[in-house]
């Protein structure tokens, strides 16, 4: 009772977060991801596509295409429709428009490192092989919308084959953007131009983004409050586990992902993750 009567205060004063509570309309879009997967980039583009004359900052994107987990149930309910929503939710069957961004599990237990760094969840010193591990087995933070598979998985195999659901591989994104930005609009159903694709690609440019949190971080709320040493913009690139992650972190991945990472065409290159792809494999054939 005392804790019904809390979330309804919070709810009226519009302190609460939205989150997995949010009231979804039928004319609703959802940009979904497991975190640090590219999802703010994401947002840039489709909201500077659906705003020419409105160029996206970090000051009103959250008016543009606010997050489900920064904002109020009250507030999401004044944005007005159709609206465009960020989210990191695992599969919620009442999302009518889905485009989700899936990134290498690689790259993201690397970028997920740093962020739980600049957010001070975990301490500088805390070993990144022992991060890898809690990412993989789903002891991080987030545990609430499941691990990278978890998440990844929920949504690729309902919705996969669904014309209002598209899947985008950050990966590509970043070796052609215009390409893929060409397959959003197509998905939205905007009528563009090759010049106003390049001036959304411009206005969302890693670099412009940048510029942007050095000069807005006070103003939004995923960024307010938080160390300004590291930034929450990363590289926009792709592949730097390569060289960043311990081996014995690769193979943990791989071997506990592999299958999930083989169909996405992500390569594989441990002995390891080539094993549970191939046991996955005989296991489905039976």
């Amino acid at each position: 009772m005392i804790y019904g009567m809390r979330q309804i205060w919070r709810y009226l004063a519009g302190t609460d977060i939205a989150g997995r509570t949010l009231a979804v309309r039928p004319d609703d879009t959802f940009i979904v991801s497991y975190p640090r997967s590219g999802n703010t980039w994401t947002r840039f583009l489709i909201a500077n596509l659906l705003h020419p004359d409105e160029p996206v900052t970090f000051a009103n994107i959250e008016r543009l295409v606010p997050d489900t987990e920064a904002q109020s149930s009250r507030q999401l309910k004044r944005i007005p429709r159709p609206r465009f929503i960020k989210s990191h939710e695992y599969f919620d069957h009442r999302y009518p428009r889905v485009l989700y961004v899936v990134r290498d599990p690689r790259d993201v237990a690397l970028s997920y490192y740093d962020f739980q760094r600049k957010y001070e969840q975990i301490a500088d010193r805390y070993p990144l092989e022992q991060y890898v591990s809690d990412f993989v087995n789903g002891r991080l933070i987030s545990a609430d919308w499941g691990t990278w598979a978890e998440n990844v998985a929920s949504w690729v195999a309902t919705r996969r084959h669904s014309r209002s659901f598209l899947l985008l591989r950050y990966e590509d994104m970043v070796s052609d953007t215009a390409g893929e930005l060409l397959r959003i609009a197509d998905f939205l159903e905007l009528k563009t131009s090759p010049r106003q694709l390049d001036e959304v690609i411009e206005r969302s440019s890693a670099e412009r983004m940048r510029q942007l949190e050095a000069r807005q971080a006070d103003q939004w709320v995923s960024t307010k409050n938080k160390r300004k040493d590291i930034p929450f913009v990363g590289t926009a690139s792709s592949g730097g586990w390569r060289t960043q992650l311990p081996p014995g972190s690769v193979v943990e991945i791989e071997s506990a992902w592999g299958p999930l990472m083989r169909f996405l065409n992500y390569e594989l290159v441990t002995n390891e993750g080539l094993r549970a792809t191939q046991e996955a494999r005989e296991l489905y054939a039976r």
